[in-house]
């Protein structure tokens, strides 16, 4: 349930307000736009009489949130999100973001090089994985804590904010300099590591699973948010289907329906979507055309020597065309 409202509603009267609300067992989540205050309450709102709510002198009108996801939801937070990144660059609004770098951290020669790439091409973050989950128990897994240090050492010397994900809650502490923690789709729905990182206030990139439907990842993201961190940026990375001629199936549709219902901002993964580096620029383009917020593309500095999905993997060079297009898609629309 949302209640809207009025204008002429002071900080006193919206204090009081929210204090009434949660003194009836349910929570209170204030959104003030540019036009309008929106409280929304959060939980068993059986207990609040909307009559008598819709009633009440600075309220403009009560409506009710049939879908499952509250705090992600538009109605709720009628304006977009820009999500800030340690103060550095943001994800949503006016920048399109484009996280770029290697699927897996393989040694410090590797990644300073891609770094240094990257951030010339136009990337406005450095992406690199250290804890990789991974099919078979036999490949390579990452360089874990190590791995972190690597990248930390290529942020120093870039300044471009890092983005490195998870595997487990327990790992938390080796993560106080990353500035973007990602969850891979392997873990959208391991609900118990969502907790925890609702009580971080790091920016979370949710990446959509590899069989879930858009209503599942907004619930994914709405643990997150109901454990108090907001700052949460989705990923669409492409499901499984029948079809086998590419890795998963990008669903590009989902770009502008997520942007329906949730006010969060949304980027596309072309890499993992199509598992195949000719595709990733015509599904880049595709992703920038419809209306996403930013992009995550894998570089490595020489794919064929990849411990980890090197054949989706562009050279620096091929990245660096991707953006110059991906610019040209954007000025034109």
């Amino acid at each position: 349930m949302i209640a809207v409202l009025k204008n002429s509603t002071t900080k006193q009267q919206l204090d009081n307000f929210c204090e009434w609300i949660r003194a009836q067992g349910v929570d209170a989540h204030v959104y003030t736009g540019e036009f309008q205050t929106v409280v929304g309450l959060i939980g068993d709102v059986t207990r609040v009489d909307a009559d008598m709510l819709s009633g009440l002198d600075i309220v403009e009108s009560v409506k009710r949130i049939s879908d499952p996801f509250k705090s992600a939801n538009r109605k709720f937070h009628p304006d977009d999100s820009v999500i800030n990144v340690s103060g550095k660059t943001t994800v949503g609004g006016d920048i399109f973001a484009v996280i770029a770098g290697p699927c897996s951290i393989e040694s410090e020669e590797q990644i300073l090089e891609v770094a240094r790439a990257v951030k010339a091409a136009g990337a406005t973050m450095l992406r690199g994985g250290a804890f990789k989950p991974r099919t078979s128990p036999y490949d390579f897994q990452g360089l874990r804590a190590d791995g972190i240090e690597l990248l930390l050492e290529a942020k120093k010397e870039t300044g471009l904010p890092i983005v490195t994900e998870i595997m487990n809650a327990n790992h938390l502490p080796l993560f106080e300099e990353v500035d973007v923690i990602q969850v891979g789709a392997r873990n959208m729905q391991n609900f118990e590591l969502l907790k925890e990182l609702g009580k971080t206030q790091k920016p979370i990139l949710l990446k959509r699973g590899l069989a879930n439907t858009l209503k599942e990842f907004l619930m994914s993201a709405e643990y997150i948010m109901a454990g108090g961190n907001e700052n949460v940026i989705l990923c669409e990375r492409g499901v499984r289907t029948f079809e086998t001629y590419t890795r998963n199936t990008l669903d590009l549709s989902a770009v502008p329906m997520l942007q329906e219902l949730t006010h969060l901002p949304i980027i596309v993964d072309p890499s993992h979507a199509t598992g195949l580096s000719r595709l990733v620029k015509p599904m880049a383009l595709g992703a920038a055309a419809v209306g996403a917020d930013g992009l995550m593309i894998e570089v490595h500095n020489n794919p064929q020597k990849a411990l980890c999905d090197g054949p989706q993997s562009l050279t620096p060079a091929q990245f660096d065309d991707v953006m110059k297009a991906v610019n040209r898609v954007l000025t034109a629309i």
